[in-house]
């Protein structure tokens, strides 16, 4: 039986406009009806070269549902070559065009001479939401822009993926932190989203001696693909790396499936960490009082975050993570893999994991959790009322993030690791000056 759901944490594969938003001089086509585009956009009023408010749409009506809109996206398309000062346009269709059956495809086919690459990706909301629209975009761009490309490895060269851009408000800062501990070990990182990358790096990703995905499963289709097109090797990495423990880890599987040598990786990472420890043993006193912050702690995020907080706040801080609430509406045949992935804690702690898309329900399930103490409250603006109602300590780290702007902040590596602590007991002390 179908029920209202209460808070969804998602949108339609049709937000992945923003996937494409992110690729420098990259613009989506909304072959979509008048409303869906405003209101996908909600990114925190993020534009870029290109604002949402003029990604060009066919604004489909009564009348193409009729007649079909193959000629309306044609126009489209045309004015927008014309106008638009861009390098890939990709279009991307709703849930109208998808039901009606038009031919996106045979109509971007007639673009193919138009001295600007158009390309097309089938994103209908019925058929999943925008973290899988992610994953049809990554591959559709590619597929299409690299159709004539033959790989040539380029030997340290490694392409990172990670979480949908913009829907992941730390998603720059986070992947300019992974690129810089890549590099770190004299390897060349590759990736597409943000300045001064784009279609160049695009260009490259053939060559790549390595591709890596960060996160548990969103993306894990573009690097299968990958490896299946152009034979290069794949290092899936569940957890966004968030403090020493897990950026170690990170540090040493990138080294061990590329030509790194071990003792170089050794010689990095303990330069790392020796910074990192130093500051936190100069705030060792105010992590241990539990005055200040008791060790329970739950997170309300999508797997990408909620996977990468329990294990930062588990393995860094030997807190205790109560349930953890997973909201982006992962895939069956993911869940086996993210519930591993809560069970190897270290400590031999293990997080029960519930995979909910009902605010309601959530938010009912926490309010009756003893958590003997000021529990840690890891979510979205949505879990800011709720950590005042049962006196927790709240951090947004996910969507949607209303209260607070994230320019290029990140919480990923370990810098990241020491940001998310100050966020984490700047609120704590704050709470206990009241």
């Amino acid at each position: 039986m179908s029920k209202l759901l209460y808070q969804p944490r998602y949108k339609c594969a049709l937000a992945a406009m923003q996937t494409v938003h992110a690729i420098p001089r990259a613009i989506p086509i909304l072959h979509a009806g008048p409303g869906c585009g405003a209101k996908l956009n909600d990114n925190n009023g993020t534009s870029g070269m290109y604002s949402p408010n003029i990604f060009p749409c066919t604004s489909i009506s009564e009348k193409e549902v009729v007649f079909g809109g193959n000629d309306k996206l044609r126009v489209t398309i045309e004015n927008a070559l014309k106008i638009i000062d861009a390098d890939l346009f990709v279009v991307l269709t709703g849930c109208t065009p998808e039901i009606i059956g038009d031919d996106v495809e045979e109509v971007v086919k007639e673009f193919s001479t138009a001295g600007k690459k158009v390309v097309y990706v089938n994103t209908p909301g019925f058929k999943g939401n925008n973290y899988k629209g992610h994953d049809w975009v990554l591959q559709g761009v590619l597929s299409q822009y690299l159709s004539e490309r033959k790989a040539s490895t380029q030997k340290g060269l490694v392409n990172i993926f990670s979480a949908p851009p913009m829907q992941d408000a730390f998603w720059l800062g986070n992947m300019r932190e992974i690129e810089s501990l890549v590099s770190s070990l004299g390897l060349a990182p590759n990736t597409i989203f943000g300045h001064g990358r784009g279609l160049p790096n695009m260009d490259k990703i053939p060559d790549a001696e390595l591709n890596i995905l960060i996160g548990p499963w969103s993306g894990l289709e573009t690097i299968k693909f990958l490896q299946k097109k152009f034979g290069v090797p794949y290092l899936h990495c569940p957890a966004l790396p968030i403090g020493a423990f897990e950026t170690s880890k990170f540090l040493r599987e990138v080294a061990e499936k590329t030509s790194v040598k071990k003792e170089l990786c050794e010689k990095i990472i303990s330069e790392y960490e020796s910074e990192y420890y130093y500051y936190i043993e100069r705030y060792s006193d105010i992590f241990l009082e539990q005055r200040i912050m008791s060790k329970r702690f739950v997170t309300v995020a999508d797997s990408h975050y909620a996977l990468a907080f329990t294990k930062f706040l588990v393995n860094d801080l030997g807190m205790f993570p109560s349930t953890q609430y997973i909201t982006d509406d992962a895939p069956q045949e993911h869940r086996d893999l993210i519930q591993n992935e809560f069970n190897d804690l270290n400590y031999g702690i293990k997080a029960k994991v519930v995979f909910s898309t009902d605010g309601a329900e959530i938010h009912n399930q926490i309010k009756n959790t003893a958590f003997g103490g000021n529990p840690l409250i890891i979510g979205s603006s949505w879990e800011k009322r709720l950590a005042s109602q049962i006196n927790g300590i709240f951090v947004n780290v996910s969507y949607p993030m209303v209260s607070r702007m994230v320019i290029n902040g990140c919480i990923a590596g370990y810098s990241g690791g020491l940001k998310a602590l100050e966020d984490m007991y700047t609120e704590a002390r704050e709470r206990l000056a009241l």
